[in-house]
């Protein structure tokens, strides 16, 4: 008799056995063939967030080496020799070289930063609750001989008699682009955002409770001084913002640090308030690349630019938004790829046993028909057919029942990692403390212990297909784990010759 024949009079025979297999191997088929497609569209996701938000590089002055050549100046000095101390300086970005960056490939855009303080001259800034700097003349004193230090000399004309400041001035090439913009935390409301084409102008976007303390709206103009009076600049109002930030304890005691108190203008006018030494240049540069993935190449590219003296700058490479956005999706892509080998080996090693216990029941058989000349080829052919339809029924189920399967357990775990990394970024917020954010340069406001990256849009479900190459990698693994149930348990058996198998049978 044919032993596919056999094999299919074996299985009708055995209906109990075969539904058991049918039960086991379906689900096998199942969770493998979800853990696959559940990769894929983790994958899919990742590369379409990552072709979305890109990355940005920072383009800084380098403290560290700024710190350490300062440490090293220190210690080769003669220490009988009398010298002032050490004053940290900031260096700025020259305008043409941060621009010749913004040329090279991978770059989609790029914005400028220039941040300083200024006074409100004419409109009153939004008072914090613990400064008095502005309430009267012996406070101003006060301040201006604080801000002296200790010993410092009133009557020195060649210092500058600086007062408080209470405003926080964010110069921008472009505000659309600028951080806390980019997150959500500040939105405009009425008017127009500053671009690129305002460079040079006296424009300004300031924040609505600012506007609506001092009735100010669109089009009528304030004038802001520098902290030493020196110079007053006339702003007209181009855009108002409204920001949803809250501030830190900080904020309470400097009107300046009030995210109300922020505004925002080209980077020329606040290059104007610090001074003529600040002309054409900025306090750093972001540029936004076109994929995360080429932020290695960009860099690679930049360092070649002569213009930058690369050892005073430095880049930084900032994809925390597309880091914490792929987070969970990576999470959950490695918590499928470890279910499909689990399942795998344990699909494997559960049929193998039933499969074996099968034969072992079936010893006499096998022992009559080797006895009548039937080969041992044909012996495990037969039970592999009764394994591969059950395989083949197992697959067709699985490709139906796992695109739901894998929707809703994809979906679970994306929000539980979600959830993890909501927590994660809560917790990282809180031990910064206050102003742990900052403005930083670049920083485009004052971000001050706010998470910039708190309103991205998290990724909430996955789009789950089941894909030909996901059937193909299960029919694959399934049919490998049909041969291994097999051949292992057949193995032991049929090593043995018929008479062995006929006069041990009970």
């Amino acid at each position: 008799m044919n032993f596919i024949k056999r094999a299919l009079l074996s299985m009708k025979a055995r209906k109990g056995r075969t539904i058991l297999q049918l039960f086991i191997f379906t689900i096998v088929c199942v969770l493998i063939l979800s853990g696959f497609t559940i990769q894929s569209a983790a994958n899919k996701a990742s590369e379409l967030a990552r072709q979305e938000l890109g990355g940005d590089v920072t383009l800084s002055v380098d403290r560290e080496k700024q710190m350490e050549a300062q440490q090293k100046e220190s210690t080769s000095s003669d220490s009988t020799t009398s010298s002032k101390p050490k004053m940290f300086e900031s260096t700025p970005v020259s305008v043409a070289a941060a621009k010749k960056l913004a040329a090279l490939d991978h770059v989609s855009g790029y914005n400028l930063y220039s941040n300083t303080q200024a006074l409100a001259s004419g409109f009153d800034p939004i008072a914090s609750s613990s400064d008095t700097s502005q309430s009267d003349d012996s406070s101003t004193s006060s301040t201006t001989e604080q801000q002296q230090g200790p010993g410092g000399d009133s009557n020195d004309s060649n210092r500058p008699q600086m007062v408080q400041a209470d405003l926080s001035v964010s110069g921008v090439l472009d505000s659309a682009t600028a951080t806390t913009f980019k997150a959500g935390t500040d939105k405009l409301v009425s008017g127009k955002a500053i671009t690129a084409s305002d460079v040079g102008k006296n424009v300004v976007m300031i924040e609505k409770t600012l506007a609506e303390a001092n009735d100010l709206k669109v089009g009528d103009k304030i004038k802001i001084q520098s902290s030493d009076e020196k110079t007053t600049v006339e702003l007209t109002i181009k855009g108002i913002y409204k920001t949803t930030d809250s501030g830190s304890d900080a904020a309470a005691n400097f009107s300046f640090l009030n995210p109300y108190n922020t505004i925002y203008v080209p980077y020329t006018v606040a290059n104007t308030i610090k001074g003529s030494d600040a002309k054409d240049t900025v306090d750093s540069a972001i540029y936004f690349m076109d994929d995360a993935a080429n932020i290695t190449a960009f860099e690679k590219e930049a360092k070649k630019v002569s213009a930058v003296d690369w050892d005073t700058f430095k880049l930084d490479a900032n994809d925390a938004t597309y880091q914490q956005m792929i987070g969970p999706i990576n999470n959950v892509a490695s918590f499928s790829k470890n279910v499909v080998y689990i399942v795998t080996i344990a699909g494997a090693l559960i049929l193998a046993l039933l499969v074996m216990m099968q034969i072992r029941e079936r010893k006499y058989e096998m022992g009559v028909l080797l006895a009548i000349g039937e080969k041992r080829s044909k012996l495990i052919g037969q039970f592999l057919v009764e394994i591969l339809v059950v395989a083949v029924l197992s697959f067709g189920i699985a490709a139906v029942s796992s695109h739901y399967v894998a929707q809703v357990v994809g979906n679970q775990l994306l929000t539980q990692q979600n959830e993890t990394a909501s927590e994660s970024t809560s917790t990282t917020t809180n031990q910064r403390g206050p102003g742990g954010n900052g403005g930083g340069p670049g920083g485009g406001g004052p971000g001050f212990g706010s998470s910039l990256t708190s309103n991205t849009a998290e990724i909430k479900s996955l789009d789950i297909q089941v894909s030909l190459e996901d059937m193909l990698k299960m029919g694959g693994i399934g049919v490998g784990i049909a041969f291994i149930s097999v051949l292992l348990p057949s193995i032991l058996i049929l090593r043995m010759n018929p008479k062995t198998i006929l006069t041990k049978q009970e």
